[in-house]
């Protein structure tokens, strides 16, 4: 039924529990697994003082570059437990807004599945902005599990 599934992991508890299904579905549909992250872009405020803020483009690219690194991080750990349960998974580092980033990366793929956790590590901003759990299955053009 479901031959290509992609799993979005953030490092929550919460994407872990998505990670865990994702492994035993693919593991028992015999299906293709994609892992992927989507590191967000560091976002510049401005000052309510003097209305600007200058903030070098080396420190920028530093903090893209920790996001970076810390994303790949997650996605090894994330492929070792996957092998663990002999699944061989392939793992996607994006960058951007992340429901916009799952659902690109399920287009590409043709994925006849997409598992996600029902909370990120977003906190107050999700509440705010919206839950990626939420835009995902809103726009979808195949099934998501949301894992809770």
């Amino acid at each position: 039924m479901f031959n290509k599934m992609i799993v979005a992991i953030d490092g929550s508890d919460m994407s872990a529990k998505a990670l865990e299904a994702a492994v035993h579905l693919a593991k028992e549909q015999q299906a293709e697994l994609s892992i992927l992250h989507v590191g967000r872009e560091a976002v510049v405020t401005t000052s309510s003082l003097t209305g600007i803020v200058y903030v070098p483009e080396h420190f920028i690219e530093e903090i893209r570059g920790e996001v970076k690194k810390e994303g790949l991080n997650i996605l090894e750990k994330a492929k070792e437990q996957a092998a663990e349960n002999d699944i061989q998974a392939e793992t996607i580092y994006a960058q951007g807004e992340p429901a916009h980033e799952i659902l690109n990366t399920a287009k590409e793929k043709s994925a006849s599945l997409i598992v996600v956790g029902s909370r990120g590590i977003s906190g107050l901003k999700e509440m705010m902005l919206g839950s990626v759990s939420h835009k995902v299955s809103q726009l979808s053009p195949c099934p998501v599990l949301i894992v809770r």
